[in-house]
């Protein structure tokens, strides 16, 4: 089904975050498990696992549309040298998925393609639900302290 080619174009622009986010959120991850936060690395790579089924979506998504899928555009990532800094960069990388979801929502209702937009209405329920998240982590360090938080992450 050939697909209109704005939405395509939005559908790679997506493909760009989430592509981001699974690199950001690895890194994050992975300097979790170095520094022994066991809980935090269990974290940073669910919502990576998340990330990568985001983008398998939006590649099946735009390959169904007749697009081609553009997996080699990333947006800066922005490792943390800290757990606060990595939850900081994060927030801010959800932040910009969620502007991204609604504007592609908004979009395929404006050209009728319905099924498109309730695939990125899932995907966005999850990225709502990742700031959710992040910022529960953040409320936590500012009720514990962040030592006492980073205690409870091992």
């Amino acid at each position: 089904m050939k697909g209109n080619s704005k939405l395509i174009e939005k559908l790679n622009s997506l493909l760009a975050d989430e592509l981001t986010a699974i690199n950001q959120y690895m890194v994050h991850s992975e300097m979790a498990a170095n520094w022994g936060y066991g809980k935090l690395h269990e974290h940073f790579e669910k919502r990576a696992i998340t990330e990568m089924k985001h983008a398998e979506a939006l590649i099946g998504r735009i390959i169904f549309l007749e697009g081609i899928p553009i997996v080699s555009n990333l947006r800066e990532i922005r490792v943390g040298s800290d757990v606060p800094k990595q939850l900081d960069s994060d927030h801010n990388l959800e932040e910009i998925a969620i502007k991204g979801y609604n504007e592609g929502i908004k979009l395929a209702g404006e050209v009728s393609d319905f099924a498109t937009r309730e695939i990125l209405e899932k995907i966005l329920n999850d990225e709502d639900a990742h700031i959710d998240g992040i910022e529960e982590l953040q409320d936590q360090i500012g009720h514990m302290t962040l030592p006492v938080f980073l205690s409870t992450q091992v």
